[in-house]
């Protein structure tokens, strides 16, 4: 009887261990999968935020088209000004 006692205590102490194991590995996958949800939900504002500048980057680049066609045009009507009144000035 004092070997199946021993034998218990043994096996008692061994499924101990293994519980504690078990526990602390479940702890640091619960750790690791609510540090993935962060990375997850990061990842998810780092993207809608890049198409949010990608965005205004395509607006701003549209106008700045716009405002150099915009100054062109003026230095073209400017250039064609002075040269009017250069000619009205010589006669």
């Amino acid at each position: 009887m004092a070997d199946d006692e021993l034998s218990y205590e043994a096996a008692a102490a061994r499924l101990d261990r293994a519980m504690a194991r078990l526990e602390a590995s479940a702890d640091t996958l619960g750790r690791r999968a609510r540090a993935q949800t962060r990375s997850d939900a990061e990842m998810q504002r780092l993207l809608s935020e890049r198409a949010r500048f990608a965005a205004d980057l395509d607006r701003m680049t549209a106008r700045a088209s716009r405002l150099d066609e915009g100054a062109a045009e003026v230095a073209r009507r400017l250039v064609g000004v002075m040269e009017t009144v250069r000619g009205v000035l010589v006669k």
